[in-house]
This record gives C-alpha cells, sequence and structure tokens, in this order.
C-alpha cells in the first residue's frame, strides 16, 4: 500500500493509497497516533475499496509529543477544520472514520459538513459527561477547577477549565449523517446507555462486540474490527 508522509501546516500526516476521488479522513483517539493498529487495519480496507485515507496526529500525540500546543478541544476542533480544508482539494466525496476522543471532535468540527458515511470505533459522545465522572473520582469540584484552571488527575489527564467551558457551550444536538457504530460490551470509559442514545437519535448503525474494550488492540478485537470494516466501508 502506498504511504506518504507529509506535513499539512505543519500537522504530520500520512496519505494513504493512490489517488482517488474517494477520500477518507481517519481520526485517531487518545494516547494513540495517525499509524496505530486501528488506523492501518482501517486504511487497507478502505484503499482495498478504492479510496485514498488521510491520517494525522492530534496535538501531543505522535510526532506532536514535544510540541507546545495542548490537546484540548478547541486546538483539536481546529486541527480536524485544517485537514478537511486539505481534503476538500482533493475530492469532493469525503468521509470519516474516528476512535475514541477523536469522534467527538469529528462532531463539533464536521457537524455541517455533507459527509458521505461516518465510520466510529468507541466513540467518545458526550464528553461533559467523561469530565463530570473524572472530576467525580478524584473530588475535583468545578469551583476549584474553575479557580486553578488547570489541574492534574492521578492517570495522568488534566482537566482544563476552559476546555470544560467550552464542552459545556457547544452541546452535540446535531448530527443528520449516514453513521455507523462499533462499540466493546466492556467499554470502561463510555457507558452503553449513552451510545445507545446517541446511535438511536441520529439513526446510527450499533453493532456491539461482547468482551470489547474501549481500545480495541487484541488480536481478537482487531479481527472483529477489520471484519466489521469490511461490511461497512461502502
Amino acid at each position: 500500500m502506498v504511504r506518504q508522509e507529509f506535513r499539512i501546516e505543519g500537522i504530520p500526516a500520512i496519505l494513504w493509497g493512490d489517488q482517488s476521488d474517494k477520500l477518507f479522513v481517519a481520526i485517531h483517539g487518545n494516547m494513540s497516533n495517525k499509524a496505530d493498529d486501528a488506523i492501518v487495519i482501517f486504511a487497507g480496507e478502505a484503499v482495498r475499496r478504492g479510496y485514498q485515507v488521510i491520517s494525522f496526529d492530534l496535538p501531543e500525540h505522535g510526532d506532536r509529543k514535544e510540541e507546545a500546543y495542548s490537546c484540548k478541544v478547541q486546538n483539536c476542533v481546529h486541527d480536524l477544520d485544517v485537514i478537511m480544508r486539505y481534503a476538500q482539494r482533493l475530492s469532493d466525496d469525503i468521509s470519516i472514520f474516528a476512535c475514541s476522543m477523536g469522534a467527538y471532535f469529528s462532531l463539533l468540527a464536521y457537524r455541517d459538513l455533507p459527509l458521505k458515511q461516518c465510520l466510529f470505533l468507541s466513540p467518545v459522545l458526550d464528553m461533559k459527561k467523561i469530565i463530570e465522572n473524572m472530576m467525580a473520582w478524584f473530588g475535583i469540584s468545578e469551583d476549584r477547577l474553575m479557580a486553578e484552571q488547570e489541574v492534574a488527575t492521578p492517570v495522568g489527564q488534566t482537566l482544563y477549565w476552559d476546555y470544560y467551558c467550552y464542552v459545556n457551550s457547544h452541546p452535540v444536538d446535531a448530527w443528520y449523517k449516514p453513521t455507523s457504530i462499533l462499540y466493546g460490551s466492556d467499554d470502561n470509559l463510555c457507558e452503553f446507555d449513552v451510545v445507545a442514545a446517541f446511535a438511536s437519535r441520529f439513526h446510527c448503525g450499533l453493532k456491539v462486540m461482547e468482551q470489547g474494550e474501549h481500545y480495541f488492540h487484541t488480536k481478537e478485537q482487531l479481527q472483529f474490527f477489520r471484519h466489521w470494516l469490511k461490511e461497512h466501508i461502502w
């Protein structure tokens, strides 16, 4: 498979496959990168179906770990906009594949775009709930977060007041695009009722892998993921 590494306005990216009039933009999740296992598997299946694929590193991930540019929602939405503008120069037939928090950023950045299809793996669909869950787990009040602006947690994640405010002021209230979701029954980050409610509200396909985790990484999980892609990439 042809693989070209380059930068889009300074953002490290990979263009997978030969030139095509059909294009997928792939957005990875937390603690991942533009060439992790799920992205490689996805790119391979999409290229076999005649697509090109663009993947890229989110802030503080992959080749951007040393940048002084944090992985906050507002920065990620900006970067997704940059990538999409580049993609629109290559194709008028654009779809997206997104994992975990990459799906959430896509819901904000691409809500008004006419995407052909959207494939989500273990999507984060309610970031407000996840932030508030973390605040509750570690006894961090809203007043403390507002006063300190950022608070490090024992699990290595930092909570930011401006991030929390952005999430509150940008609710996910529209996503009327052809969308299919793959979710693991043992996902310990995203609650099933949130995923099921989103799928019902926006008429998305929803497939649940029994004993699947939030991070699809075992041989069995990745095989299940590959089979799901074969069924869902048009």
